[in-house]
């Protein structure tokens, strides 16, 4: 599954091929990573595959000619063209790249094609010899010269019984260069993120810990985020039931605030961002007992020490890293937050109040203000927390 395929509407464009077959499999993967899928279809390309089977994957109409039904329905062209985020010309014949690369507007799809505002990926599929003719050749160049985007056949055994190139590239394959293509231009593209969210459990004995009540709701709507715009993000995640499914996320799970200072010191190095959202304990019992603790007084007295200070030692050794903290805070909100930011070395920090409503633990809210090393404040109203990440993401890269 492809995240930043999601919700984009994709227009994919069949032609009369025998590879034909492999487009109801590329309209599946476009659906699966939550795309809009359209299907325009040449007349002959029916004789291959089936408007039925494609109009069953894509949820969508089939459509193969100007108008339709007995009323003569309008397939209007130029709003196909104007309503995809990109076009999928998979596979593209012969025939059809000559009339792409010279205008030939004799079908709906064609028609569409030149009406489109917006990128073309063309996967051409045809017989080895037919692959290699000057006139092929000097259509791809062409249809690229336009500013199409060209994905290159495979090699292997085609329909004539002929192994060469001219292969249609397998549906894996270009949902796949084109994920990575959209990528390229995404804000956070080529940056590494480091994130850290959740509670952190300290042990008291083998069942019973300290902890707190983060959900971690916050720093995986954050990286999903960042995830979405291009990054490559590691999140160091304590004890929490979120869950996060992204091609650009690795999860590494910790419990202690021992283990999330280890953690992120192996692998703040290499980062361009670390955002440090996790409720890290401030302090752990100075020892820890190695068989569960039987109630047998009436008070128990804990001796608590401590805890390693992640985000200051962080600070104290960050050299390009961009640090965003956060804080809690119940009374001086803004002074406390304006003091931790100064203290840590930070470049920005998120402000949460418990006074909020709807703000903090465990809600699928907050109500934040980012404070700036420069001492700019911002104030944002109550929303969900995938918004106010949007919004932290946002003033980052602005500030980056």
């Amino acid at each position: 599954m492809y995240t930043n395929l999601k919700d984009k509407n994709v227009i994919i464009g069949v032609t009369a091929s025998i590879a034909a077959y492999k487009s109801a499999l590329l309209v599946r993967e476009f659906i699966k990573s939550g795309a809009n899928v359209k299907v325009i279809m040449t007349k002959a390309a029916r004789e291959f595959i089936t408007p039925l089977t494609l109009s069953t994957l894509s949820k969508n109409p089939v459509h193969t000619k100007f108008s339709t039904g007995d009323e003569g329905v309008w397939n209007s062209h130029v709003d196909l063209g104007i309503w995809a985020d990109f076009m999928v010309m998979a596979p593209v014949t012969a025939n059809t790249l000559g009339k792409m690369a010279n205008g030939l507007a004799d079908n709906l799809l064609i028609a569409t094609y030149l009406s489109a505002r917006c990128p073309v990926y063309f996967a051409p599929a045809m017989d080895l010899d037919m692959y290699h003719h000057p006139s092929t050749t000097a259509n791809i160049t062409k249809l690229k010269e336009y500013g199409n985007i060209f994905i290159e056949a495979g090699f292997g055994e085609l329909a004539s019984g002929l192994i060469g190139e001219g292969r249609m590239a397998e549906p894996s394959e270009i949902i796949k260069f084109i994920s990575n293509d959209i990528s390229k231009d995404l804000p956070l593209s080529n940056k590494k993120v480091l994130i850290t969210a959740g509670p952190t459990h300290e042990a008291i004995d083998p069942v019973r810990f300290i902890g707190n009540n983060s959900s971690g709701k916050m720093g995986y709507a954050l990286a999903k985020e960042c995830a979405n715009l291009g990054a490559d993000v590691i999140v160091i995640s304590g004890p929490t039931a979120e869950t996060v499914s992204h091609k650009n996320i690795k999860v590494i799970s910790i419990k202690s605030a021992n283990d999330m200072y280890n953690s992120v010191h192996e692998n703040i190095k290499n980062t361009d961002i670390g955002i440090f959202a996790a409720a890290v304990a401030d302090y752990k019992p100075k020892f820890v007992v190695d068989k569960k603790i039987k109630k047998k007084t009436e008070t128990l007295d804990i001796e608590l020490v401590p805890t390693q200070d992640i985000l200051a030692s962080v600070g104290k050794i960050k050299t390009n890293q961009f640090l965003v903290g956060f804080a809690l805070e119940t009374d001086n909100e803004l002074e406390n937050a304006q003091g931790k930011l100064k203290r840590k070395n930070l470049d920005m920090i998120v402000l949460n109040s418990l006074k909020d409503s709807g703000a903090g633990f465990a809600h699928n809210t907050n109500k934040i203000t980012i404070i700036e090393r420069s001492g700019n404040i911002s104030e944002f109203n109550l929303k969900s927390k995938q918004e106010v990440a949007t919004d932290i993401i946002a003033s980052v890269i602005s500030k980056m």
